[in-house]
């Protein structure tokens, strides 16, 4: 890939980028850090070529292996919300998926722990970071319900599937004040939530209702 498959032509152009922006911005989306990252993050590159067109479309798109890309309103609105106290050094990131969303919380974070269970999504994802030079990030290939405990606590967590239920292994991996951003919920829509970490305890709040393909165990 060039230089110029990441300046994106056409579909993919800077100028139609832009309409996604002005687009989060009247959806609410507000941190200007944020809005600037997926401005000059090439969304195009994370989808197989046949589908690079509609990277910057308001929906979600296929990434094979029955799993999604987000759509950019998602990753804005769970990346605000991540971020909405100030910066994080540590960040985990449940469900690498295409990358995307692990490249712009690369650009926000100190570091990124991102765990994938299905180890050719997690072989794409790498070479796209590694294409963008974000060297800030970790991947693990395993079952993500379980986090990454070995490097606990994190100060924040974000999750790119659904479960049934709030996962408790992960609650116990942020730190004090940590913030997990996550869908939860069977059926076709979830509620998202954050949950703040408050010692022995946590608050939830629901934030909206999304779609989320659900959070599997097991490794493929």
């Amino acid at each position: 890939m060039t230089s110029l498959d990441l300046l994106g032509s056409g579909m993919t152009s800077s100028r139609t980028r832009e309409r996604m922006i002005i687009r989060l911005m009247e959806q609410g989306i507000s941190d200007l850090n944020v809005i600037d990252i997926m401005r000059r993050t090439p969304r195009h590159i994370f989808l197989d070529e046949a589908l690079a067109h509609r990277a910057y479309e308001d929906t979600s798109l296929p990434i094979g292996h029955a799993q999604t890309l987000s759509q950019p309103y998602i990753v804005a609105r769970m990346t605000e919300v991540l971020l909405a106290e100030g910066p994080l050094n540590r960040v985990l990131e449940i469900g690498t998926g295409s990358g995307y969303q692990t490249s712009i919380l690369a650009q926000l974070c100190g570091q990124v722990f991102s765990v994938e269970r299905i180890r050719a999504l997690q072989e794409k994802a790498r070479t796209r970071l590694q294409l963008l030079k974000l060297h800030n990030v970790r991947l693990r290939h395993t079952d993500g319900g379980m986090g990454w405990p070995e490097e606990a606590g994190f100060d924040g967590i974000i999750a790119c599937a659904a479960p049934l239920g709030i996962p408790k292994a992960l609650i116990a991996q942020l730190s004090e004040g940590g913030r997990l951003v996550i869908p939860v919920g069977g059926g076709e829509v979830q509620d998202l939530l954050l949950i703040i970490r408050r010692g022995d305890s946590h608050e939830t709040q629901v934030l909206e209702k999304v779609r989320f393909v659900p959070m599997l165990g097991g490794v493929l």
